[in-house]
């Protein structure tokens, strides 16, 4: 298994959104919380198992909510670059890369 480490722009994107869904209802940024390690979980271990996202990224799409983890293998580590809402500003991201 990879280990995984967030891009830091990546990070707050993600803390953002948890906080977002916690003032939206009880419980419901946990639940995006666990989504979402769920799929990072799932590429750490298995890191081909996302779809293709350009020349060097993969992007798994998280259970439930409108995001995506997109993220790179290097070496024995997993980046990722973003948590990304699939419908809002597309490849915002990409200056990451």
């Amino acid at each position: 298994m990879k280990s995984v480490a967030f891009h830091p722009d990546a990070e707050s994107e993600f803390l953002e959104a948890v906080r977002y869904y916690s003032q939206q209802a009880d419980g419901l940024g946990s639940e995006f919380l666990s989504a979402v390690r769920t799929a990072i979980e799932r590429i750490a271990e298995f890191p081909d198992s996302g779809r293709p996202f350009g020349e060097r990224l993969r992007r798994v799409i998280v259970r439930g909510f409108p995001y995506a983890v997109i993220y790179h293998a290097e070496g024995n580590d997993l980046v990722v670059m973003a948590v990304a809402h699939v419908r809002r500003r597309p490849g915002y991201w990409k200056r990451r890369a």
